[in-house]
């Protein structure tokens, strides 16, 4: 019995290794590429970003929200606002305008 519980103890403790979550870099690596991505194809050509919101394994996805004021004037600048899902797997993006309800 004890030599069984300490086998099943090694083993799951050797599997522990591969469950543990990715580094700061790796996130790191993946939120530039992702913000890379959706800035380089938003066209925008100084847009502010918000932080990446990482959606769960199964969904595979990352959003970034890109906001910037286009116009050739002050008076006729208008708020364009992008939200775009990075494919964490494919490494493409996709991109689509919103706008606020009541705004």
């Amino acid at each position: 019995m004890l030599k069984t519980t300490l086998v099943a103890t090694t083993t799951l403790l050797a599997l522990t290794q591969f469950a543990s979550a990715s580094s700061d870099s790796a996130w790191n690596a993946l939120f530039a590429k992702a913000n890379g991505t959706c800035i380089g194809q938003s066209r925008m050509v100084s847009p502010e970003a918000t932080a990446p919101v990482v959606f769960d394994d199964a969904t595979g996805k990352v959003a970034i929200l890109l906001r910037e004021k286009s116009g050739k004037s002050n008076k006729s600048k208008k708020l364009v606002n992008l939200i775009c899902l990075y494919d964490k797997k494919s490494g493409k993006a996709s991109i689509a305008e919103y706008q606020w309800l009541g705004q």
